[in-house]
C-alpha cells in the first residue's frame, strides 16, 4: 500500500524536486504557494506560465487521469478558459501519486465584495454550465468515488442528511428543512447523462476586472444529473442574481429542487459535524440553510 503523505509535507521543495527530476526544462522556474489553496491538492505556481497540482490523498489521484483525458476534449467548447494539463507526472519513492502541470489562468476567486456586476455574473456562469452540459457526454465518467458521487442520485447522501438533520435538533427550522429535502427527494433524472463541474464553488469560479473569467478545479466533474452544480444559487447568490441564474439555466423546476436538495445536504453536515457552534462559519452555515428552506417556500 502506498505511503500517504502528511499534507504539511506537501511543500515547494517537494514540487520542485518532482519538477527537476521528471521535467528538467522547466527546473530553472520558480516555484512558490497560491494564496488560495485547495482541499484536496496542493497548488504551486511554476514560472509565470504553469501551476503544479499534487494530490493530497488518494481520493484527488483517482481525479488526476480524468483531468489528463477530458479537460483538453472540453476546453474547446466552453466559453470560458479552463484548466489545460500540459504535463503529467508519475508518482515516484517520495510522492505516491501522479500529479499535473497546467497552464495557469489568472485571477481571484469570485466573492460578493469583487464581483461587479452580480446579475451578470450570475449570467455568465449560467451560459457556461449550459455549454458544458451541451458537449457530447458519450464515455464521459459516471459519478463515482473519483466525485464523491456528484452527479448521482441525491438519494445517495439521504441517511446522512436525515441523521444531520436530527442531529441539529431545534438550532434549524427542522420541519421547513425536511419538506424542503423532501421536495427534492421526490425528483430524479431521467434523461441522458449530462457533463457537469461538480464543485461549483466561488474558489473555483475567478475574476478578472470584477467579472468571471475562469472556471477552475474539475476534480469532481463527469456525466449525469447536472443538478449539484446549482449549489452555488444558495451559497453566494441571492435575491435579482439567484433569479438571473435560474432563468439563464437549461434546467427544469425538478432539477432546481434537487440542486437544493444537495445545497442543504452540504450544509447541514457542515453544520453538524465540521463547525464548531457559535463561531461566524457556523453563523454563516446556519443562515444559508434558511435562504434554502426560504426560497423553497417562495417556489411552492
Amino acid at each position: 500500500m502506498p505511503h500517504t503523505p502528511d499534507r504539511s509535507t506537501i511543500d515547494v521543495s517537494l514540487a520542485r524536486r518532482l519538477i527537476e527530476s521528471q521535467f528538467p526544462q522547466w527546473s530553472d522556474l520558480p516555484i512558490a504557494e497560491v494564496e488560495v489553496d485547495g482541499w484536496d491538492n496542493r497548488t504551486f505556481r511554476l514560472g509565470s506560465e504553469l501551476t503544479v497540482r499534487l494530490p493530497s490523498g488518494d481520493w484527488y489521484a483517482r481525479q488526476v487521469d480524468k483531468e489528463q483525458q477530458w479537460l483538453p476534449v472540453l476546453a474547446p467548447q466552453l466559453p470560458l478558459p479552463i484548466p489545460i494539463p500540459v504535463a503529467r507526472g508519475e508518482p515516484d519513492s517520495g510522492f505516491p501519486y501522479p500529479w499535473s502541470v497546467y497552464r495557469w489562468l489568472d485571477g481571484e476567486p469570485a466573492s460578493r465584495r469583487r464581483i461587479r456586476d452580480l446579475p451578470g455574473f450570475a449570467r455568465t456562469l449560467a451560459r457556461f454550465l449550459n455549454a458544458l452540459g451541451r458537449v457530447d457526454a458519450t464515455g464521459g465518467p459516471a459519478p463515482g468515488e473519483h466525485n464523491f458521487h456528484r452527479g448521482g442520485p441525491l438519494a445517495t447522501y439521504e441517511d446522512e442528511t436525515l441523521q444531520a438533520i436530527e442531529a441539529l435538533g431545534n438550532l434549524i427550522p427542522g420541519k421547513s428543512v425536511k419538506r424542503a429535502w423532501d421536495d427534492a427527494m421526490t425528483t430524479s433524472w431521467d434523461r441522458e447523462p449530462v457533463w457537469f463541474h461538480g464543485d461549483v464553488a466561488a474558489g473555483n469560479l475567478l475574476l478578472r476586472d470584477g467579472r468571471l473569467a475562469a472556471v477552475i478545479d474539475f476534480g469532481s466533474s463527469g456525466i449525469g444529473d447536472p443538478a449539484c452544480d446549482m449549489v452555488i444559487a444558495w451559497t453566494l447568490l441571492a435575491g435579482a442574481s439567484r433569479a438571473t441564474f435560474r432563468a439563464e439555466l437549461d434546467v427544469d423546476a425538478a432539477t432546481w429542487s434537487r440542486g437544493r436538495g444537495w445545497a442543504l445536504w452540504k450544509a447541514l453536515i457542515t453544520l453538524a459535524w465540521h463547525l464548531e457552534p457559535d463561531t461566524p462559519d457556523a453563523a454563516r452555515t446556519l443562515r444559508q440553510i434558511v435562504r434554502i428552506v426560504f426560497d423553497y417556500a417562495q417556489d411552492r
